[in-house]
């Protein structure tokens, strides 16, 4: 599946080009749009959960709302690119049927398009986030530079899941009815709003399974707090990935012949 994508790297660069322009063509704003929308609603959670709910993320008096915005912030643009797979990847095939019908195509390089779309949304709001934290911290931590081997298997991860979404797509329609419910869900049942420490034991099994669990609090140890992930986690969770990336790849292949026939 890696050997494919680099084969396909200028095709995969081309369509990714196409899709980034597409989003923002006619909008006034442009590009800037990655930047207000993800703003807009860090400005709204972080208003509801800090001062109509009250909600501190430590005990201690030191903490001020740009610290909280920045906790909260970097979980919300992690959980943002797992909300891009889920919810594109259900229509790449079916929103893409010329490359089924008419040409021979490399369809599962879709997926990959809709990774590194994802990412450049990801990375205009890590900008942001890193200004933030200059700002509040005065400095960023030399543990910053594990963030891309942090990120790297949950990148991997979201691949598998979208070759899946791609396949169901074909042949389920409601499955997009599902990914977004399903992307909300987990949201909300992971640490982006509250740290797991805060919960009782039998909760936080639960909560770690969640796939953005690991990442989430491992990103917040590294870039915010300056401390290392757990090693642990971190094998367990690129095993993880890898094994849905491949499993998800081998599913695509499978099915992939039948694509033409039901659309």
């Amino acid at each position: 599946m890696f050997v494919q994508a680099w084969k396909n790297r200028s095709l995969i660069w081309q369509l990714l080009k196409r899709d980034v322009q597409a989003r923002y063509r006619g909008s006034a704003l442009g590009l800037l749009w990655s930047l207000v929308t993800p703003v807009v609603m860090l400005s709204i959670y972080t208003f509801v959960f800090q001062t109509v709910f009250k909600s501190r993320w430590t005990d201690t008096s030191g903490e001020t709302t740009l610290s909280f915005a920045i906790i909260l912030f970097l979980g919300l643009s992690i959980h943002g690119l797992l909300t891009e797979t889920l919810t594109k990847s259900p229509l790449l095939i079916v929103g893409n049927q010329n490359f089924v019908k008419k040409i021979v195509f490399p369809l599962d390089i879709l997926s990959w398009v809709t990774l590194f779309s994802g990412l450049f949304t990801f990375l205009i709001s890590f900008a942001l986030l890193l200004l933030l934290i200059l700002i509040e911290l005065k400095t960023i931590p030399a543990t910053a530079l594990l963030l891309p081997v942090i990120l790297l298997p949950y990148c991997i991860l979201m691949l598998g899941i979208s070759w899946v979404l791609a396949a169901l797509g074909v042949y389920l329609r409601d499955i997009q009815q599902i990914t977004g419910t399903l992307a909300t869900l987990l949201l909300f049942l992971s640490p982006v709003f509250y740290s797991t420490s805060i919960l009782p034991e039998k909760f936080q099994l639960w909560i770690s399974l969640n796939p953005l669990s690991y990442v989430v609090e491992s990103c917040r140890a590294v870039l915010i707090y300056g401390k290392l992930p757990s090693l642990t986690g971190w094998i367990i969770y690129s095993v993880a990935a890898l094994v849905v990336a491949y499993a998800g790849n081998y599913f695509f292949r499978k099915v992939k012949p039948g694509f033409a026939d039901v659309l």
